[in-house]
């Protein structure tokens, strides 16, 4: 009697999988082949756009409009956009700066009903708003 596991046409057969059909396991097997092959910056690279996409949608679409959100998309792009690859960076830094002009836009012209999304008078909410964590990467003359 051999200990061995049996052989699968597309080869062995993955431990805890001695249920499954001899299709299912062929796809498992498949799957775990692909994810041998996934490189992390390209999963990046797909979170960072999508991740563009819905900020986007959530300034664009009335319905659907959630500045807030849009905000985190932005941040989280601007923390990732570093990481990417030159070529995707470059695509990825100009799709940004549109959104955040988006953004701007919107945020600045609230519709009617919301509270702005900053105050008008930067004396008024200098009390409630808790400094900065990170220093602003925009640069001022002066700074």
């Amino acid at each position: 009697m051999s200990t061995e596991q049996p052989q699968q046409p597309g080869g062995p057969v993955p431990p805890g999988t001695e249920q499954m059909t001899p299709e299912q396991a062929e796809m498992l097997r498949q799957m775990e082949e692909e994810m041998r092959n996934v490189r992390v910056q390209d999963v990046v690279t797909q979170s960072v756009v999508s991740i563009l996409n819905l900020a986007a949608r959530r300034i664009a679409k009335e319905d659907e409009r959630d500045l807030e959100q849009a905000r985190v998309g932005i941040e989280a792009v601007g923390a990732l956009v570093d990481l990417l690859e030159p070529e995707p960076q470059a695509e990825v830094r100009n799709a940004l700066a549109q959104i955040q002009l988006m953004y701007a836009n919107e945020a600045g012209g609230s519709a009617e009903g919301e509270p702005p999304a900053e105050p008008t008078d930067p004396a008024a909410g200098a009390e409630a708003q808790p400094a900065p964590q990170q220093p602003s990467r925009l640069w001022t003359p002066g700074s």
